[in-house]
């Protein structure tokens, strides 16, 4: 069989499900030089740059399982590519040439249809997913802080699936499962009214198992049910159901026979699929796989960690803090260089911090002061912010009390309910911001005078929002009241639903006393040197973890640091995430 006719063989092959096994070879060279993985000779100029290790095990001469050039010996693993160029060069210089232009054709052919994902862009996709950040992203969760949470990590996977599909010589992602909550925008619910009380979002859970950037934005907008019209500049032709393409005459997704996988060495993406799907992680399965990685880095951060609490203990004492505390889960190397700048800051500039007493320090995106009163820090500013910050507290302090003032008379307006701000329920909000929002709510009560007795609601609590227009009561007791509702309806459901709130606030604090003697009997079981929950793991969820661990033998437990989430993890210095529904 000559060069042309293996070749047809080849092309064929691409339409059979079952190739035979001595296809297999110059179909995977002529597909990677398609694909670009290697570069076609260039035969005019005599100058062929091939890779050796490209060319070793993808044969065109005759021998067992390949089908080449007649009247030459095979070439063995080992030959040098030079020899093996010339003997192409200088005996198979017509066939090889018709070769590599039919390769040629066949990329003219196939490479819209075959390859056309590879044409988004990470900046296409950004924008293609506009959608879905807009509907999904933390930011809009602040009276939700689990919701919050779920999203801020799924954000993280996700964000984590898409860089690796855009690697170059990237060859297929594991499954991953994602689960976001989804706000009920314009664009993902129907046009009814919504009712009072509602939560206005929805869980979607869905595995993203995709190989090119297309197929896996289309799948995160369908399977939220986001429009997908303005993908068809991409893709041509967008179906309204997830896990579907465009059909064409031509094109059709090149399947190997599995014959190529055990020849080639690489992973069958559908059977690791199927593995994935089949296999359930459970506790401790995963804690037998990663114990000894786990306890290594545990072990090493010991120096790090001893380092951050005298740090912590020092500045606290030399400033005459309350507390010290950071926003987001940074390593303990981070949290020990932020403390080294303050450090250095104080030695530098002792008058400027005159006025920190008595406060609490968070580290965190920004700098200025909280509406809960706390100095912030922004991580990425220098000493000159820094500084700044502090010789402004004083004004702070003059604000700060304005705010109190306003949120009595709110809270007066009221019926006398609690007005609360806290990090754990809303998003981290300056005092300005904060002002701004309690003074433009006060101006609205002092328009409307709802005839609430005074002292009737004494009691209850509430938290403002400005994201969205319905009241709520949260599962925790709190009402949730947006700055732009309409306040007979306010009345109405606060009324309505005052002995609820009441009994869920008394409902939370004996979870909160069972969480609390549940959480030290698992740090006694199993010696842990600290047991704690992220932010968004509800009381409810922390006592069902904590209860089912104290029925399991996990001996992997011993002396480690453990963190209730959503997710398995394990953090840069050893800390242990595992989602509160684990599985036994």
């Amino acid at each position: 069989m000559d060069i042309h006719e293996a070749f047809t063989a080849r092309h064929c092959a691409l339409y059979d499900p079952h190739p035979p096994n001595h296809q297999t070879q110059t179909l995977e060279f002529l597909i990677k030089v398609t694909m670009h993985v290697i570069e076609p000779p260039d035969w005019e100029e005599l100058n062929v740059s091939i890779k050796e290790q490209e060319i070793q095990g993808c044969s065109l001469l005759p021998g067992a399982g390949s089908c080449g050039l007649p009247g030459e010996p095979r070439k063995e693993k080992g030959t040098k590519t030079k020899d093996f160029l010339l003997i192409l060069q200088a005996e198979q210089w017509d066939q090889c040439t018709e070769m590599f232009c039919i390769s040629r054709t066949i990329k003219r052919w196939c490479l819209h249809e075959v390859f056309q994902a590879r044409a988004l862009s990470g900046a296409d996709a950004v924008n293609a997913l506009r959608p879905f950040y807009f509907a999904v992203h933390p930011d809009f969760f602040g009276q939700h802080p689990r919701e919050r949470e779920v999203n801020e990590n799924s954000l993280k996977r996700l964000n984590g699936y898409l860089e690796n599909l855009q690697k170059p010589g990237f060859r297929t992602n594991k499954p991953t499962p994602l689960t976001f909550y989804v706000r009920e925008t314009d664009q993902t619910s129907v046009e009814v009214e919504e009712p009072i009380g509602s939560p206005g979002f929805r869980a979607v859970c869905f595995t993203l198992h995709t190989r090119d950037l297309l197929s896996a934005v289309l799948d995160i907008l369908n399977s939220c049910s986001l429009p997908t019209e303005h993908m068809k500049d991409f893709s041509g032709k967008v179906d309204s159901q997830p896990h579907k393409r465009a059909q064409n005459a031509f094109y059709r997704p090149i399947k190997w026979d599995k014959t190529y996988y055990s020849f080639t060495g690489f992973k069958d993406p559908e059977e690791e699929l199927e593995q994935a799907q089949k296999m359930e992680t459970t506790l401790s399965s995963w804690l037998d796989s990663i114990a000894e990685v786990a306890a290594k880095k545990l072990k090493n951060s010991f120096p790090l960690r001893d380092e951050l609490e005298r740090l912590k203990a020092d500045l606290i004492h030399h400033l005459h803090l309350s507390d010290i505390r950071w926003q987001r889960s940074w390593g303990i190397a981070h949290r020990c260089s932020q403390l080294h700048s303050l450090s250095r800051l104080s030695q530098q500039s002792p008058e400027t911090l005159l006025n920190v007493k008595g406060c609490t320090v968070i580290f965190t995106d920004f700098s200025g002061m909280s509406a809960a009163g706390h100095i912030m820090l922004g991580t990425m500013d220098v000493h000159h912010h820094w500084t700044e910050l502090f010789e402004r507290l004083p004004s702070y302090y003059r604000l700060q009390r304005k705010l109190v003032l306003l949120e009595d008379q709110i809270s007066h307006l009221l019926g006398g309910m609690q007005l609360l701000h806290t990090e754990e329920l809303q998003p981290l909000l300056s005092l300005e911001e904060y002002y701004v929002l309690l003074d433009a709510f006060c101006n609205k009560l002092l328009s409307t005078r709802l005839p609430f007795h005074p002292r009737s609601l004494h009691g209850l609590q509430m938290v403002l929002q400005n994201d969205r227009h319905t009241p709520q009561l949260h599962e925790l007791g709190h009402f949730i009241v947006p700055t732009n509702c309409d306040l007979i309806s306010l009345q109405w459901f606060i009324l309505t639903k005052a002995q609820q709130a009441k009994e869920n606030l008394k409902l939370k604090d004996e979870l909160k006393v069972r969480e609390r003697e549940l959480n030290n009997s698992c740090i006694e079981k199993f010696s842990l040197r600290r047991l704690h929950k992220e932010t968004g793991i509800s009381n409810a969820q922390m006592i069902d973890c904590c209860t089912r661990l104290l029925n399991e033998s996990l001996p992997h437990l011993q002396g480690m640091h453990l963190c209730v989430s959503r997710f398995y993890s394990v953090l840069q210095d050893g800390d242990l995430c595992i989602p509160w529904n684990w599985k036994s």
